[in-house]
């Protein structure tokens, strides 16, 4: 015997209702996508190198329209055209995420520090811009937390670029490794950028990695931190919120030519 079926059938109304709820998932998605590729993207902070300023743990909406727009501002690097739509120079301390020029699938953060056909050096630890020193203050001595586990000692440092950006920088010593380096005369269309923790970054000072990075590479000015936490939960794991949120650290402009809080840094005597 063959029992009759006698489910319901998908009537013309739930069939609407089914392309109404795909057209706004849709429009949701495009919008999402937009809002990204012209406004404002969210990155995190996985590395020390921009320590005291950024913390890993961090979570940070990048501006994608303050240097205007490349084939790198859209997914995938789908833009399909060379150069930049509506351009504007970045300036001297904007904190700047990119992609790197040896690997596009790698973004990395840094801070602007030479512009084109400058000359950069450092001889002792300390930072010349045009042959010229850049004056540093010290602030103290500090310990801070290494992303790798451990504590690390360093000095803090008040840096002030020329044209008057101030901000903060770690230097755990002036004889290590990128202490000392060749003088690096900027090409055109490219830029030199350093991390605030001198001495744990690769960054520009390493030719043969990061390097000069052309302008093309830019995606964005580092704006504001909107959540940040301590690495003993991820940015969904709402249920480790209470006790691994950094509460200091949240809703922060982040230091474009101003020097911030050092968060998380224990001052010593």
């Amino acid at each position: 015997m063959i029992e009759k079926d006698t489910s319901p059938e998908n009537t013309p109304e739930d069939k609407e209702s089914l392309g109404e709820l795909a057209r706004t998932a849709l429009i949701a998605v495009c919008l999402a996508l937009l809002i990204r590729s012209l406004l404002f993207e969210p990155f995190n902070i996985p590395s020390g190198s921009m320590i005291p300023n950024l913390l890993v743990g961090d979570y940070l909406f990048v501006s994608k329209f303050s240097y205007g727009y490349s084939r790198y501002s859209f997914p995938l690097g789908m833009g399909g055209f060379d150069g930049r739509i509506a351009a504007q120079e970045p300036k001297r301390g904007d904190v700047v995420v990119f992609k790197l020029p040896t690997n596009h699938s790698i973004d990395y953060i840094k801070r602007v520090v030479g512009l084109p056909g400058e000359t950069v050096q450092v001889m002792n630890g300390r930072l010349y811009i045009n042959d010229k020193i850049v004056p540093r203050e010290i602030i103290g001595m500090v310990e801070y937390d290494r992303e790798y586990g451990g504590r690390a000692k360093a000095t803090a440092y008040r840096e002030t670029l020329p044209g008057g950006v101030v901000h903060t920088i770690y230097e755990e010593g002036d004889a290590l490794a990128l202490d000392n380096t060749e003088k690096y005369i900027i090409p055109a269309g490219h830029y030199f950028m350093m991390g605030d923790n001198r001495d744990n970054s690769r960054d520009s000072r390493v030719l043969e990695d990061v390097g000069y990075v052309p302008f093309d590479n830019f995606l964005g000015r580092a704006d504001f931190i909107f959540f940040s936490t301590n690495g003993e939960a991820r940015f969904y794991e709402v249920w480790k919120w209470p006790w691994s949120i950094r509460y200091d650290h949240l809703f922060r402009r982040i230091g474009n030519g101003e020097t911030l809080k050092m968060p998380e840094a224990k001052a010593l005597k």
